[in-house]
């Protein structure tokens, strides 16, 4: 070695804090210092090492002379050996030699490791929540979408989302049957007969969606297009009045599902759940209602699909059908749970001692709106619009059951006046919104006023 080498190897031992680097048959070699406590046992266990591997050592020259370029002046710090490993990204040397003996056989196998193929995407953590797609059917089938009409392709996301929505829905339903249903009934958190009547009839239906799931798959072709859709729905959709007893019961699903959560055990699990990652962060009931709000899409999606398509094509004629025998399927599904939620608020309205039950708050088949409001007095009151009467009640809590005790007589519906409130006016005293759920209104729910007409007010008309 030069008097020019030993310089440089002077000036690299220095910037390396002690460890020199150099090419040939020398890995690497320790400079010793008395201040360091830690590069003896560094070199030590190295040199253990490296007679079992049989790598050849440089033989000891004693040390070098140092020329006036490489004497460091005594107020300089030095660096400890094992700060200067730690930064530049080596084991410290108070590990042992067979634990560092392993970190390197890790660092040579991370750096074999051959590079992942374009398509590898890799699998999902256990126990996380696996993220919903979002893509479009032409983000999917990019190269077929180009060759396309504008309209066509229009057409053909919507079925793809029709398609999403069915494979969505199969998810969920098997979700609140596998981590809701089936471990409530295994821990004997709630007794069969009332898990029956929170859950009702929705094990039935997961096998309609995924028949229509199957179907839908069936007809995509190759490249991604689905060229008839009519036919296939108008087969399917009778099956829909499988929701008229899941829907009709929901009200008493939710009033039972509402009283059980006070209780601790069933709380608890509830709560449990709802912070797991397969909820997604939503409560039980929102599961419970996803059939529902399903349901009412279909008019809408597939009214969509008609409007994309051509007036001359096979499909418009099967799709024109379709849509009216989804829009009277939903009406009709609808009217009964409408009956279905007035029959139950029938039932938990309580009358003052002695008083007979009014006529027409039982001959009413429909319940128009209901919500809470607040009387001159500041008093909070719950309002229940019949078809033929207004009542006017306070929410009590009898038992294990909440009934609506009634303030005053109903008052008859042609003694009313029902005015709709613009946009703003549900912040005015006496406002009452309508639940546009329960009457089926796709605009959702709209502010109205009632009060009592006055002769002057009947007669102006």
């Amino acid at each position: 070695m030069t008097q020019t080498d030993r310089s440089h190897f002077g000036w690299a031992n220095r910037a390396m804090g002690g460890v020199a680097f150099l090419k040939g048959d020398i890995t690497w070699s320790p400079v010793h210092r008395e201040r360091s406590q830690t590069s003896g046992s560094l070199s030590e266990g190295s040199g253990k090492k490296r007679k079992q591997q049989g790598v050849p050592r440089m033989k000891q020259q004693g040390p070098e002379p140092q020329t006036s370029d490489d004497k460091e002046p005594c107020t300089k710090r030095v660096k400890p050996v094992a700060k200067t490993l730690s930064a530049s990204g080596l084991s410290s040397a108070k590990v042992t030699p067979l634990k560092r003996l392993s970190q390197s056989i890790q660092r040579s196998i991370s750096f074999k490791t051959e590079p992942r193929p374009p398509g590898y995407v890799p699998p999902p953590r256990a126990g996380g929540c696996r993220r919903r797609s979002s893509k479009l059917w032409s983000e999917t089938f990019d190269r077929v979408s180009e060759e396309l009409s504008a309209r066509e392709v229009k057409r053909q996301e919507v079925i793809f989302e029709l398609m999403q929505g069915e494979q969505q829905l199969v998810a969920d339903l098997n979700l609140v049957k596998k981590n809701y249903y089936e471990p409530m009934l295994t821990l004997a958190i709630l007794p069969e007969a009332e898990l029956r009547e929170i859950f009702g009839t929705l094990d039935s239906l997961a096998p309609l969606h995924e028949d229509l799931l199957g179907r839908l798959l069936g007809l995509r072709q190759e490249d991604g297009t689905v060229p008839e859709l009519g036919p296939t729905l108008l087969d399917w959709l009778p099956g829909l009045r499988a929701y008229e007893s899941y829907c009709c019961h929901q009200v008493w699903a939710k009033a039972r599902l509402d009283s059980r959560k006070r209780e601790p055990a069933v709380g608890e699990f509830l709560r449990l759940c709802q912070e797991s990652a397969f909820s997604r962060k939503l409560e039980l009931w929102s599961f419970l209602d996803l059939p529902r709000s399903r349901l009412v899409k279909y008019p809408l999606l597939l009214r969509e699909v008609l409007r994309q398509t051509p007036p001359d094509h096979p499909d418009q004629a099967p799709l024109q059908r379709a849509v009216a025998l989804a829009q009277d399927l939903v009406g009709l599904i609808n009217r009964k749970t409408g009956e279905a939620e007035c029959r139950y608020y029938q039932q938990r309205l309580s009358y003052p001692d002695g008083a007979p039950r009014h006529p027409g708050i039982d001959r009413s088949s429909l319940l128009l709106c209901h919500g809470d409001l607040r009387n001159s007095k500041g008093q909070r009151l719950h309002v229940f619009l019949f078809q033929e009467a207004l009542a006017l009640t306070r929410p009590v809590l009898q038992g294990e059951q909440v009934v609506f005790q009634l303030q005053g007589p109903p008052l008859p519906i042609g003694q009313l006046e029902v005015q709709d409130l613009p946009d703003g006016g549900a912040r005015l005293g006496g406002a009452l919104r309508e639940r546009g759920a329960a009457c089926g209104s796709a605009a959702g729910p709209r502010p109205t006023r009632c009060r009592r007409s006055t002769p002057s007010t009947s007669s102006s008309g």
